[in-house]
């Protein structure tokens, strides 16, 4: 595991309260919300602004794309290193 998925693992963890699971109780590419971790919407909030806090990236609630990028730790950990290249 990346240390990019593990921190992306721990940050889902500490900003949403999760004390029952471990960074390794979240596949890389677990889904997050719905049937998958089952995050919700508010959740969703939570993580955005977390993430834009620890790494320092603007995330546009209203991009089309936005939502794909939350759908798991693989696909969070590459929109975190592309908004971190540009």
């Amino acid at each position: 595991m990346s240390d990019l998925h593990r921190d992306i693992k721990m940050l889902i963890i500490d900003a949403l309260g999760l004390e029952d699971i471990s960074a390794d109780d979240i596949g890389d590419d677990q889904t997050l919300f719905g049937e998958g971790l089952g995050l919700d919407s508010v959740d969703a909030l939570e993580l955005g602004l977390a993430i834009q806090k620890k790494y320092g990236i603007k995330i546009d609630a209203d991009a089309k794309d936005t939502r794909n990028h939350f759908s798991n730790v693989t696909s969070l950990a590459a929109f975190v290193t592309a908004k971190q290249a540009a």
